[in-house]
C-alpha cells in the first residue's frame, strides 16, 4: 500500500458548474481525506489523501465529469502525506 498526498490546482471554467461538490462526493467514495476550494484567480484547489491508486481514481473521474470545455490544465504535485486530515470537506 502506498500513502500518498495529492495537490492539483485545476484551471479553465472550473467555477460555478458543481466541481466542488463533484470532488467531494468522489473522494467520499473512494475514501480520500483532504480538502477542496475555489481561489480567487478562478481555478479550484484540491489538497487531498488516500491510497495511490484511489488518488489516481480521483483524478480520472474528474477529468471524465469535467472533460471538454470544462478544466483546461491540471497541475498536480506528490507530497508526503500527513495524515491530518479525518474526511473530505469544501473549504470556504
Amino acid at each position: 500500500m502506498s500513502h500518498k498526498r495529492m495537490h492539483v490546482f485545476y484551471s479553465g471554467r472550473v467555477q460555478g458548474v458543481g466541481f466542488r461538490y463533484t470532488a467531494r462526493s468522489i473522494a467520499s467514495r473512494l475514501g480520500l481525506a483532504g480538502w477542496v476550494r475555489n481561489l480567487r484567480d478562478s481555478k479550484v484547489e484540491v489538497v487531498c489523501e488516500g491510497e495511490e491508486k484511489d488518488l489516481k481514481g480521483f483524478l480520472n473521474a474528474i477529468n471524465n465529469e469535467f472533460s471538454g470545455h470544462y478544466i483546461v490544465d491540471t497541475d498536480i504535485s506528490w507530497e508526503k502525506p500527513t495524515q491530518e486530515f479525518a474526511n473530505f470537506d469544501i473549504r470556504f
